[in-house]
């Protein structure tokens, strides 16, 4: 039987980085994914300033295009677009970024073993025994990046306090779609309850999605043929369709028990707001890896909530309050001031909205006023 420090299940951002931090800090660790790589994920593949701050690498070598520029538009009518003075977003395709973030993990020192599914995991109060592959492994922490559907939150009764959002996207010659794309995300305020539908160019083509509650999952394929449609493109163009879980934590959520640690999608860290949970992979991985390291596991959920319930705070009052009153919260995205505090946040500037400062505040109190 092979032992090892940890035990890393999913090799996307959030366990590559996990395994990353580890064995930078000494740690043997084994990284396991079920898919051999390369492989695709359905993500908007955009990395935030915010996100880059946290990511382990220079992502630099897998980016496709920058993001500078941000149109809004409210029930495919009212629109206007702000340009930021350096990129908001990165953007980049999941196929390439974890692989890309894999295999920098493995260079520093964790076994990385794809195409090895993680099964018959027996947890007891010094670690894990685990079947990955071929192989039996014992570990003395378990660490789960293994997503919104992951056997290791299952297997460690870690599945409560989670609401789970739907997604649906495909892709499209970036030179199908109307408008100048080229350096513009586009996004869809109040088309999708408890969501939006976006457009984001990559290098040779424009991601196109749409998301929202949960119980919007039977009305994704029609909600995205509108999106396409609004784009002048024809919905049965559409190439690489997936569908996918947004798994939303509730504040004071558990992320951990005994020798376990979950990080990323695999915890429920999807900005509530955004639909985004690069920044929350990031920064998740590095906390599970400092306790780990530290050997201060119950500090890794106290750590989790100090760095990022404030903040989620603040996206779940802005998404209840652009799901009761679009029209006016869109107004108040238009106010002066209000796209600069968004920067921020995007790039890791500002903290949280009450952060803002000038003719910034009263609209976004206005917003957490709507919010109840």
């Amino acid at each position: 039987m092979q032992t090892f420090d940890a035990l890393v299940v999913g090799a996307g951002p959030a366990g590559s980085s996990t395994a990353f931090h580890l064995a930078r800090g000494g740690a043997s660790v084994v990284l396991a994914d079920k898919a051999r790589f390369p492989r695709d994920k359905p993500c908007g593949g955009g990395l935030t300033g915010r996100a880059l701050k946290r990511i382990p690498v220079d992502p630099s070598p897998v980016v496709e295009r920058d993001v500078d520029r941000f149109e809004l538009r409210l029930r495919y009518g009212s629109t206007f677009s702000r340009t930021h003075d350096e990129p908001l977003i990165r953007m980049t395709q999941r196929r390439r970024l974890d692989s890309f973030l894999a295999e920098h993990a493995a260079e520093v020192g964790a076994e990385l073993r794809d195409g090895a599914r993680v099964e018959a995991l027996e947890l007891d109060r010094t670690g894990v025994t685990a079947r990955v592959g071929a192989d039996t492994v014992r570990a003395d922490v378990l660490v789960g990046a293994d997503g919104a559907n992951g056997v290791v939150a299952r297997s460690a009764g870690l599945v409560d306090g989670i609401v789970r959002g739907v997604a649906l996207e495909g892709n499209a010659p970036l030179h199908a779609l109307s408008g100048d794309l080229e350096r513009t995300a586009v996004i869809e305020l109040a088309v999708v309850p408890g969501g939006y539908g976006w457009v984001f160019p990559k290098g040779d083509h424009a991601n196109l999605g749409v998301g929202g509650w949960g119980s919007e999952g039977p009305r994704l394929r029609e909600h995205l043929a509108r999106l396409a449609r609004e784009h002048r493109l024809d919905p049965g163009t559409l190439t690489d369709i997936k569908g996918h879980r947004l798994p939303m934590r509730r504040l004071g959520t558990p992320a951990g028990t005994g020798r376990v640690l979950l990080v990323g999608d695999a915890a429920g860290l999807v900005d509530p707001l955004s639909g985004d949970g690069m920044y929350e992979a990031f920064v998740s991985a590095r906390l599970a890896a400092t306790a780990i390291l530290a050997g201060d596991l119950p500090g890794y959920t106290r750590a989790l909530s100090a760095t990022l319930d404030r903040h989620a705070a603040a996206s779940w009052a802005a998404k209840r309050a652009l799901d009761r009153y679009p029209r006016t919260v869109f107004a108040a995205a238009r106010a002066p001031g209000v796209f600069d505090v968004v920067a921020g946040l995007l790039c890791g500037d500002v903290a949280h909205p009450a952060d803002a400062r000038g003719a910034a505040r009263g609209p976004l109190k206005l917003i957490a006023r709507l919010a109840g």
